[in-house]
């Protein structure tokens, strides 16, 4: 079994399970994490995602026995078939999506953690674009998103050295969201993931959608998006529990509808 699958408190954590080779990607792993995420979208019970992987490491980016084996998929399908549609999915799910990086981080392993939603990672973990020690391109979104989260010259830079960025400097250059001690890191993920399953996950799933279309609109076209997204979030079943709750000075029980 190459992804492990567990809901627990409304949280689906998918885990990335071939410790022997780091959680490297081959087909049959990069197919199961799509239809674990098809699954996670349409489970009404799943109101948040982690992935995370299971050993010493996050995940190396792509097996290179398979990438090279003359009977395997072709470097195209890879990009395509394997990880494009994991990236397009994590982009798309309007619930949160958590990468939990254990380890370290390497080229599509990296960059699929950069595509989700909120990244918190071990001290002791790191991110490196080994690409270029390859010969290779980043791919996963890899140049989209890493250069809109630290900027064009620090993305340039860590895409053609290949340096290994700690998580604690992946934090500061604001390429994550959080780096936590080792020992604190288990409790941490379980913590921000569930507390963000007991919110209104309907608005929060706008809130993606907003945040995706700010990649390409101008001012006038994004401030017309969140005003038709306002809209159909001031008519949920959360926005009136939240302000009810408010009013009556309780805790707000939100469904995410």
């Amino acid at each position: 079994m190459t992804l492990i699958q567990d809901i627990k408190n409304g949280v689906c954590t998918l885990t990335l399970n071939r410790p022997q080779v780091f959680n490297s990607f081959n087909k049959e792993m990069a197919l199961s994490l799509q239809q674990a995420l098809d699954a996670c979208e349409k489970d009404d019970s799943v109101r948040a995602i982690v992935i995370k992987g299971e050993g010493k490491a996050f995940c190396a980016g792509q097996d290179l026995a398979e990438a090279t084996d003359p009977d395997g998929p072709e470097m195209q399908s890879i990009v395509k078939d394997h990880y494009n549609p994991i990236i397009k999915r994590i982009r798309s799910i309007e619930k949160p999506v958590i990468a939990g990086v254990n380890g370290v981080a390497a080229g599509a392993g990296a960059n699929i953690a950069l595509a989700c939603d909120i990244t918190i990672a071990k001290e002791s973990a790191s991110f490196i674009q080994a690409f270029s020690k390859i010969g290779l391109i980043p791919d996963s979104g890899g140049t989209f998103f890493l250069p809109r989260l630290v900027g064009m010259q620090k993305a340039m830079a860590l895409m053609m050295t290949g340096e290994k960025v700690s998580a604690t400097a992946a934090e500061a250059m604001n390429m994550i969201y959080k780096a936590v001690s080792d020992e604190s890191f288990e409790e941490e993920l379980v913590k921000l993931a569930e507390n963000l399953a007991l919110m209104p996950t309907y608005g929060l799933g706008l809130t993606k959608r907003a945040m995706n279309a700010s990649f390409t609109n101008d001012l006038t076209q994004q401030l017309a998006i969140e005003e038709a997204l306002q809209t159909l979030a001031g008519k949920s079943e959360d926005f009136r529990e939240g302000v009810t709750a408010f009013l009556e000075k309780r805790a707000p029980v939100f469904k995410g509808k």
